[in-house]
């Protein structure tokens, strides 16, 4: 069965797409079969993969037009990693979906026959508390918050492990935070340094021991469509990827025991 993972965090600019489209790419290279959902109506995971045309359709038609996820998905450049696109449209879900019965486990049950076709489902959600992060939520086994090492990093913090509890109260028992994953790190700065001390305080193991760095060519590779473990693997940014999926593999190992 996949383990799905949702890259969440209620605040934008935090690294969370580029956590999403990496880690997928990461696991991808160790010959898993990876599948990212791109659950935001920025699509940024869908370009950042050099994906720019969605005519065979995209996650809006999956949750609004409960159109089959084998009719959207589309093979990346990369083995073993395969895309469900986002395009503009879907930044009309969150009101198209109050009304719908059962809103809350439309991805549920799209995802749920292609449990076994996977080894990881990752979703890259929106930067906002809505329908469709609610839904990814439900559809989750766990979550992985990027949190930018910057001033207002545990701001909204919170608020997701709150939402993280009131979705395993009302829809989902197993779902649990798999990790709080500091991003945009900068050991040469002070303020970095102090918010990394407080978020491993406050959080204690919870808190990843790998490190994103503020790396240009992490910001120079979504540009080019491409994930940085392949725009420039022997950068920092890509090796802290990789060490990243490596630590998360070896957690999942201890999940798996508990």
């Amino acid at each position: 069965m996949a383990l799905t993972v949702l890259i969440s965090n209620q605040k934008g600019g935090v690294g969370k797409t580029t956590t999403a489209v990496n880690l997928a790419t990461a696991l991808a290279a160790v010959k898993k079969k990876v599948l990212l959902i791109d659950l935001d109506p920025q699509s940024n995971a869908t370009t950042g993969l050099g994906i720019y045309s969605t005519k065979n359709g995209s996650t809006y038609d999956l949750m609004i037009q409960s159109k089959n996820l084998n009719g959207i998905i589309l093979q990346t450049s990369i083995p073993g990693l395969t895309l469900a696109p986002s395009n503009i449209n879907l930044i009309g879900a969150e009101i198209e979906l109050v009304q719908a019965e059962n809103r809350e486990t439309i991805l549920r049950n799209a995802l749920f026959q292609y449990n076994k076709r996977f080894d990881y489902i990752i979703i890259d959600s929106p930067p906002s508390m809505g329908i469709l992060t609610l839904n990814g939520l439900v559809a989750a086994d766990g979550v992985i918050v990027p949190l930018q090492c910057e001033y207002y990093a545990m701001e909204g913090l919170n608020y997701l492990i709150n939402s993280v509890k009131r979705v395993k109260n009302s829809f989902n028992p197993t779902l649990r935070i798999f990790g709080i994953l500091l991003t945009m790190h900068d050991k040469r700065n002070a303020l970095s340094l102090s918010v990394e001390n407080d978020v491993r305080t406050t959080m204690g193991k919870q808190v990843f021991n790998t490190v994103i760095p503020r790396n240009t060519r992490i910001s120079e590779a979504p540009s080019h469509g491409k994930p940085v473990l392949i725009y420039d693997v022997k950068c920092v940014g890509a090796c802290a990827y990789m060490e990243l999926a490596k630590e998360f593999l070896e957690r999942q190992k201890k999940w798996q025991i508990n």
